[in-house]
């Protein structure tokens, strides 16, 4: 009786860890490929041809051709103003100053989408510069698909399905739901680069006036910090990649633990250092009113 017990108690417990198992190979071999393409962008993130057909240019319809109209529409208004100071003796933008920032926003409008290339090409190769050295040094590839390969061969000996009910087990159900959340991150992340490139021709315009001058300065904050996202994800791979590991030491699987963590809340860093965007899953939509905060 007592051998039947254990018995069931065995085939529940192998049941248990061979679908966990299933669950976490399914995640490590469906983020592999995707999650270095969703953090590491660079210019091909706007060699769009829809994103192309939304921004348009001046001789098409598209967002371009509609802040060339808002821009037309504030020299006829300042034309009109500056014409009734002449009446109201009420102060005005001096003429030269506001022809200059017509001039300069309009160039910036209609090479909106080749401005922000540049910088995303800067913070690409900023990155990619990180990852070389670790691999000129390491000599392994240093990426995040490298990474999860690293983690497993430490928790884990090849061939041998964690046991969820052990330490081992645990560090990497947390693992697996911690790649599963940057996933997610870091698709958002790549959805609001996108929206903030079809709107760099609106921030470009409220340029002209000092009063709109904030949506500028709030754009540009948002959209370096999501960019920046890399550069401080490519220095805490460096450091991982530094770091000795071996399957019987506890001390590497934390520091592995740990790693993941970081990685988890990079973008909450660069929010904290530079101010901008949160997409962590758990920050919630509350972090999108730094949107709109002067």
């Amino acid at each position: 009786m007592e051998d039947t017990q254990v018995n069931i108690v065995e085939v529940i417990t192998q049941t248990i860890n061979n679908l966990f198992s299933n669950l976490f190979s399914s995640v490590d071999n469906s983020l592999y490929s995707v999650l270095d393409d969703l953090l590491f962008v660079g210019s091909d993130i706007s060699n769009d041809s829809n994103l192309g057909k939304i921004l348009g240019d001046i001789d098409s319809n598209g967002l371009i051709l509609i802040c060339n109209s808002l821009l037309l529409g504030f020299a006829l208004y300042y034309a009109c103003f500056l014409l009734l100071s002449k009446f109201t003796l009420s102060q005005v933008q001096n003429p030269i100053q506001f022809v200059f920032k017509l001039f300069l926003s309009a160039i910036a409008i209609n090479y909106s989408l080749f401005i922000v290339e540049q910088f995303i090409t800067l913070f690409s190769n900023i990155s990619l510069a990180i990852r070389e050295v670790g691999e000129n040094i390491f000599n392994e590839n240093i990426c995040l698909a490298t990474f999860i390969e690293k983690f497993n061969s430490t928790v884990y000996v090849a061939n041998s399905p964690p046991n969820i009910f052990s330490l081992d087990g645990l560090m990497k159900s947390l693992v697996s739901m911690g790649l599963l959340n940057l996933a997610i991150s870091y698709s958002v992340r790549y959805v609001l680069i996108k929206v903030f490139i079809i709107f760099a021709p609106f921030a470009f315009i409220s340029l002209i006036n000092t009063n709109t001058s904030w949506i500028f300065k709030s754009w540009f904050k948002l959209f370096i910090s999501l960019l920046s996202l890399q550069i401080l994800v490519s220095l805490i791979l460096l450091i991982s990649f530094s770091i000795k590991f071996n399957n019987s030491d506890m001390f590497s699987k934390f520091v592995y633990l740990g790693s993941i963590y970081a990685l988890i809340k990079a973008n909450s860093f660069i929010k904290d250092f530079m101010g901008g965007l949160s997409t962590d899953v758990s920050a919630g939509i509350s972090s999108f009113r730094s949107l709109f905060s002067k």
